[in-house]
């Protein structure tokens, strides 16, 4: 207000006039405010719950990546352990001939020493392979039959032993790591008749 007017009623009037417009004025600017503040506060619960899903969200997307890290490292490891076993497969039969050599000059009559001692060494030497790949033989021999390991080729009656021991082995079976490379051909018995 111009403070060099002098007080007449008019003035006055005028001065009161003034203040009432700008109370009301300074009163409608408050209650904006006030209803500002509770979009306000909406609005910033509205980013404080979308500031949460987007942390779950980040952490969901993180442990499935973790996840998918583990499930690769240990598919590779199966990989790399077990990749030798069509190679491994192909050297069963290999250890069958010899197995089979070994049997037959224990048999003969004839002086075959040369050649079973040469054939033993080839079998160790197959052996030493094997291992060095974690390929072994299944010892099976007086073992109770387990149709995971090996694959029945004849039952034999025997009132001695329980029923389903092996008494016998027409193939030998093979491990690679912790996991059959080839199933066991036994022979085992049938327990005693009632």
């Amino acid at each position: 207000m111009n403070k060099n007017k002098k007080n007449t009623p008019e003035n006055e009037e005028e001065q009161e006039l003034d203040e009432i417009v700008e109370n009301e004025a300074a009163s409608d600017s408050d209650k904006e405010t006030e209803s500002n503040i509770p979009a306000e506060d909406d609005f910033i619960e509205s980013l404080k719950q979308e500031n949460q899903k987007l942390k779950d969200d980040y952490l969901r997307a993180y442990a499935e990546l973790e996840n998918t890290k583990k499930r690769c490292a240990q598919e590779l490891e199966k990989n790399s352990k077990y990749a030798v076993s069509s190679f491994a497969k192909e050297l069963l039969s290999v250890a069958d001939n010899l197995h089979r050599a070994l049997d037959a000059a224990q048999q003969s009559n004839t002086d075959c020493d040369g050649l079973r001692k040469g054939v033993e060494l080839t079998e160790a030497e197959l052996m030493k392979a094997f291992a060095k790949y974690g390929i072994k033989k299944m010892e099976i021999l007086g073992q109770v039959f387990d149709p995971h390991f090996h694959q029945v080729i004849q039952e034999i009656e025997d009132p001695e032993k329980p029923a389903g021991t092996i008494i016998n082995e027409l193939q030998t079976g093979y491990i690679i790591n912790d996991r059959i490379l080839r199933e066991a051909m036994v022979v085992v018995t049938k327990g005693a008749k009632n």
